[in-house]
This record gives C-alpha cells, sequence and structure tokens, in this order.
C-alpha cells in the first residue's frame, strides 16, 4: 500500500466553499469515483456524489439507542451530521462478490477469476473512528499470513479524504476507544469545517504523498494562527461532549472470565438476532461463500457474502449449531469484540462509532451490556 503517513512538510492551508468544488473537480480528473455523504430515504448514506450539491448541506442527525432522525441545522455545514448509515466497509469488503466462475467444456472445466482492476475510490468524509475502523479491518484482510487479493487492491487504490468531528453524537464513545474524534492518521488529506458569521471554509491537513498531489490542484489559501485554533478548539469540544463512555479497564479478562455468567441469558431475552449491529459496524468481517449452479448445467460460480456470528446456521457444523441460543450468540458478539480480538489482532474490534446502538431495533446498548455485566460481577464479589 501507498505509506499515508500522519502528515507531510507542507502547512496546513483554507479551502472556500468554491475550492470545496473544485476538490470534486481534480478528484474526478484524476480518475476518482468519489464516495461521499448524501441524504437518502431519511438518513446519510455513502453513496457516489457528482458535485457539492449531493453533500447533506444543512442537515444534522440525532441518534440514539434504537433511535435515528435527520433535523434540520442552524447553519448549511456540509459535514454536520454524526456518521453515515453505513460504514466505508462496504466499498473495501463488498456484501458479496465472485470469488470464481467454472465453466464446463469438452474435457471437463474451466475456472476463471474475476480479473476486473479494483475500483478507484476517493472516500470523501471519514471520520476518525472509521478510519479506525479501516485500520482494524487491514488486520484481518491485509496483514495476515494470507493477504485477501481483492481486499488489497481496493484498499491501496483507494483516497482518503478525513474530516475532523467538531461535534459529538448522542451515541458516539470513540474517545474511551482511543479511535477519535480527532484523526492523526491514515489520511490523505483531512478537512476541518469552520464556520461562522462571516465565512464557511475547511482548513485542510495534507497526510500523504497523494493527498499532497490533490492538494497541488486546489486553490489553498493561507491558514491562520487563529484558523487552527479554531479547527483545535472544535476537535476539543467534541471529545468533551460525548454521549457515551465504554469503561474499557480490565474489560477482557472481565468477559473472558465470565462466560457463564445469568448475565448472557438477560440481554439474550431482548436480542432479535437480527444481525443489523453486524451489519452496520465498521469492523465486523464475518462471511460465508456459497456456490451457484445454472440451470442448464453449464456453468458454477462460487460466491463470497457476509455473513453474521447472529445466524443460527453460522457455527453450523456436522451436528448442528454451535451456539443455538440467541444470548449465546449475543455472547460471541460482544466477547469477539472486546475480548478475544485483543488476543487476536492486539486491540478492540470495537471503535465507539455507535452505529450497533443506533440500529439495534431493540435498542441494546453495548456500552451499557459491558457496565451491567461489570456491575452484576461485583455485587457477587
Amino acid at each position: 500500500m501507498t505509506p499515508r503517513a500522519t502528515r507531510t512538510d507542507r502547512p496546513a492551508g483554507l479551502l472556500d466553499l468554491a475550492g470545496f468544488g473544485r476538490l470534486l473537480t481534480v478528484l474526478r480528473n484524476e480518475g476518482y469515483t468519489v464516495i461521499g455523504p448524501t441524504v437518502d430515504n431519511g438518513a446519510v448514506s455513502y453513496r457516489e456524489i457528482q458535485n457539492i450539491d449531493d453533500l447533506p448541506a444543512g442537515w444534522g442527525s440525532r441518534q440514539d439507542a434504537g433511535h435515528y432522525r435527520l433535523e434540520k441545522r442552524r447553519d448549511s455545514a456540509l459535514f454536520g451530521y454524526v456518521s453515515g448509515v453505513q460504514s466505508w466497509k462496504r466499498y473495501l469488503f463488498p456484501p458479496s462478490r465472485t470469488l470464481w466462475r467454472a465453466e464446463k467444456t469438452v474435457d471437463g472445466f474451466a475456472v476463471h477469476q474475476p480479473a476486473e482492476p479494483a475500483p478507484q475510490y476517493a472516500f470523501l468524509g471519514v471520520r476518525a473512528c472509521e478510519i479506525a475502523g479501516m485500520e482494524l479491518q487491514d488486520r484481518v484482510f491485509l496483514h495476515g499470513e494470507q493477504p485477501d487479493p481483492d481486499y488489497t487492491a481496493r484498499r491501496d487504490a483507494a483516497l482518503v479524504i478525513a474530516v475532523q468531528c467538531t461535534e459529538a453524537g448522542e451515541t458516539c464513545f470513540c474517545a474511551s476507544m482511543q479511535t477519535g474524534p480527532a484523526a492523526t492518521g491514515g489520511y490523505d488529506l483531512a478537512l476541518t469545517e469552520l464556520i461562522d458569521e462571516d465565512r464557511h471554509v475547511f482548513l485542510v491537513e495534507i497526510g500523504s504523498q497523494r493527498g499532497e498531489a490533490i492538494a497541488l490542484g486546489l486553490p489553498l489559501l493561507k491558514a491562520r494562527d487563529s484558523d487552527r485554533k479554531a479547527a483545535a478548539e472544535g476537535v476539543a469540544y467534541a471529545a468533551a461532549s460525548m454521549g457515551r463512555r465504554l469503561e474499557t479497564d480490565g474489560l477482557k479478562d472481565l468477559i473472558q472470565a465470565n462466560q457463564e455468567h445469568g448475565y448472557w441469558q438477560t440481554v439474550g431475552e431482548r436480542c432479535l438476532a437480527c444481525t443489523n449491529c453486524t451489519a452496520v459496524c465498521p469492523t465486523c468481517f464475518c462471511h460465508t461463500t456459497e456456490d451457484a449452479l445454472a440451470l442448464d448445467g453449464q456453468s458454477s460460480e462460487r460466491r463470497q457474502r457476509w455473513d453474521s456470528c447472529f445466524s443460527l446456521d453460522f457455527s453450523h457444523l456436522h451436528s448442528g449449531p454451535v451456539r443455538q441460543s440467541v444470548d449465546a450468540r449475543y455472547r460471541q458478539w460482544l466477547s469477539h469484540k472486546l475480548a478475544h480480538w485483543v488476543d487476536q489482532f492486539g486491540d478492540f474490534g470495537c471503535v465507539g462509532c455507535g452505529r450497533c446502538i443506533a440500529w439495534c431495533p431493540a435498542g441494546i446498548d453495548i456500552t451499557a451490556e459491558a457496565s451491567a455485566l461489570r456491575q452484576a460481577v461485583e455485587r457477587e464479589a
């Protein structure tokens, strides 16, 4: 992969709204498909965008357990929402893709693998917690003993344009996971949106050589010390106003030592095993493969698709599912996120984005459930 450093020697600059439109033009001229936030069916989703009018100007989001609503802001901020419905995961690790296709021949059969080049995406509006999510998935698909070639190609081709968070949402807890709200690396460019009575500008920081090449085509103005101070104060305000917190001290050992605790049954009675949390999570990577045979018997293909540890068949072995109850499946999910991930990959598998809280129809809150387990164990001590 092209290395992304925290910064280059080039100082930060300012980009006004007109210059922001130029940024989109430069990206397209460089061959990038720009994926950014846009309002879709009452929510902010990451989709292909063509121009600045596609962005959710003036829209903010309110989120709580089992609750998500858009509401109009008092300003025209382009990135005034908290986070998109789903993460950028779907563009690096697609929900479904063909692994290979076999066709019958006179001598037997021939196997073909997809030969399309990786799409060249420019991700616009990536939050710090989402960058952390990408880096966690890198440990699974990129830095393991058997790197995934499709993921590797997509990740290497992608340009990451971060947006620093200056507001936190009700379900955000990235500060307690040390994954935000400031993006300190992992980006090519980073933007901080600054709005006051007189102007609407973006502080632009450069994080890589690719980002610097893009910046050369932009009409950047000189940033003042007051601009950098305003950006830093905005991020500090977001860190101080997190809607939730997850106490991580001793959490791994607590979970692993209480796998048979009655708490799991209590939360299992509320969980619907709908898989929403794993679908919207930026780090979940469970998947399966399926074979599909054409009706004429002349061809077949093997496909990879997302799966979830909440699915009954996910743990199916020769004698049936290993985790038949919902509480066993919830225990697997939370234990993997907040304990077993540390053993496997050296860090928690949660980045504190809060999506699993907002999009759980039962309103189950991972921060509250971890706290409930801790309190239950402490009461029995």
